[in-house]
């Protein structure tokens, strides 16, 4: 069992059938499984093994799918990570993974101008043998990396592809991130399960994702709900022709009922809301077509998949009550790469994943998102790990306590904030430290809200109390530095 296999299936079905669209450029499925057969065998040739970890790091371009996929096919695993990544951020990931080769936009045109012989066809993997490695940062600061198997990928996949009823002759719009879970299972994975075709947008902007719809015909739209918001209130939108959207898929955080309903009716299409994890490949609930959907509601568990609500001490909670998301299923995550510890904590011996989500389910057993357990900040659909940042600015020689907490915020969704309390005699402006944890750390990470304060809040124990800290009533301060 290999994931490539699905792409290798669909040149067999569909070989001139547009597999990746970019502007004026296009890819065929053909083409797509031939550069990725070519990159397969340059890797073995290159000394890479079957379970031999790989870094892709590369943008919503074409040669991230034949990075990707050449990978597999080489038997080897997919690292892929954000290209917005700082150098202490990069060297952390192929360090932890213990990755032989790192892919970007220059390596892989070097390894493209060898000729080494194709690998023909694919190297065979078992069904529980990883396939990828997403790194995911947790309380400890430090990130995991979930390591996803074959059969945990290719069985998303092909629920997902059920659940947007999608077919070879769907364009599904590629606006999400492919070295995220979401982008990847549900875009490209879900695409290249049907043959279908997938129209890349390098990076997101309004503009260029309804010039998109038109130019390409998409009839599939996955997005974040930031994305939501900037196409709905697009001064121009109408000047756009997007009928031939069908469905539109949001996840990766909540979509705000007003502005569903709203884009609903200016695009003339239906949203559905999903809900998932990196550890769980991504997607576990969805709003199914065929059942009477719930704005607010993320849906019910997907085929094969169960979820359960439980209480602090694991135990299944009562009708009404709110509690953890604990998730078991196929799309469940192996474990952590190298931390058994975390594994050990994150799924219990029968196999349940423990979210850190908190939800509630009605009388119909739809579940609905009420808070998270966890510190996660959730930044434009971008998770951003409070300890990771924290642990940033106690590099500052001026810090002698930190915390970053979500402050709200009307189009982000949750915008990154830090209360700092200072060392004696130090008087520092909030702009250095702002631009201090900018210059090391990924673009969307950094806190555009710093503010200082004389004590953090403590509990008992000496912990500090984020839920009493509260960011002062001010404008949003350099949002878009």
């Amino acid at each position: 069992m290999n994931l490539a296999t699905n792409l290798v299936e669909a040149a067999r079905r569909h070989p001139q059938r547009d597999a990746l669209l970019l502007d004026d450029h296009s890819l065929t499925y053909s083409q797509l499984d031939d550069a990725t057969a070519r990159v397969a065998g340059l890797l073995r040739a290159r000394g890479i093994e079957p379970g031999d970890r790989v870094g892709v790091m590369l943008p919503n371009v074409p040669e991230f799918a034949i990075a990707y996929y050449g990978v597999l096919r080489a038997g080897a695993v997919v690292v892929p990570m954000n290209v917005l990544l700082k150098e202490r951020e990069v060297s952390f990931y192929l360090t932890d993974s213990g990755a032989k080769l790192l892919l970007t936009t220059e390596s892989l045109e070097d390894l493209l101008a060898d000729h080494a012989a194709r690998l023909d066809g694919l190297v065979e993997r078992e069904a529980d043998d990883t396939g990828v490695i997403l790194y995911t940062s947790g309380t400890t600061g430090k990130p995991k990396g979930a390591q996803l198997t074959h059969a945990n990928l290719i069985r998303n996949a092909d629920v997902s592809t059920r659940l947007f009823e999608l077919g070879s002759d769907d364009v599904v719009l590629g606006a999400l991130p492919l070295f995220h879970a979401f982008g990847q299972t549900c875009g490209l994975n879900a695409a290249v399960r049907v043959g279908a075709s997938l129209a890349l947008v390098a990076r997101f902007s309004p503009d260029r994702v309804l010039e998109t719809i038109e130019r390409q015909g998409v009839t599939v739209f996955e997005g974040v709900p930031t994305m939501y918001a900037a196409l709905l209130h697009h001064p121009e939108r109408e000047a756009f022709n997007t009928e031939t959207l069908r469905v539109c898929v949001s996840g990766g955080a909540a979509l705000a009922v007003e502005i569903l309903h709203e884009f609903e009716r200016a695009f003339g299409c239906v949203i559905l809301e999903g809900y998932g994890l990196s550890e769980t490949s991504p997607v576990a609930c969805f709003n199914h077509p065929a059942r009477v959907r719930k704005p607010g509601s993320i849906g019910t568990p997907i085929e094969g998949v169960e979820m359960r609500l439980v209480d602090d001490e694991r135990n299944e909670v009562g009708p009404g009550d709110a509690g953890e998301v604990a998730i078991r299923g196929h799309n469940v995550m192996k474990g952590y790469w190298s931390r058994p510890e975390a594994t050990a904590e994150a799924i219990d011996a029968d196999g349940w994943f423990y979210s850190g989500d908190i939800a509630r389910i009605d009388e119909d057993g739809c579940f609905f998102i009420v808070d998270r357990k966890k510190e996660l900040i959730i930044r434009g659909g971008y998770n951003v790990y409070p300890r990771e940042i924290e642990e940033v600015l106690y590099e500052h020689p001026s810090v002698r306590e930190a915390a970053v907490i979500g402050v709200a915020h009307p189009e982000l969704g949750e915008e990154v904030g830090a209360a700092v309390a200072l060392k004696p005699d130090w008087d520092i402006e909030p702009s250095e430290l702002r631009e201090f944890v900018k210059e090391r750390v990924a673009p969307y990470k950094y806190p555009r809200r710093v503010w200082f304060v004389d004590e953090l809040p403590k509990g008992p124990t000496g912990k500090i109390l984020k839920r009493e800290i509260s960011a002062p009533q001010a404008e949003l301060a350099e949002e878009r530095a």
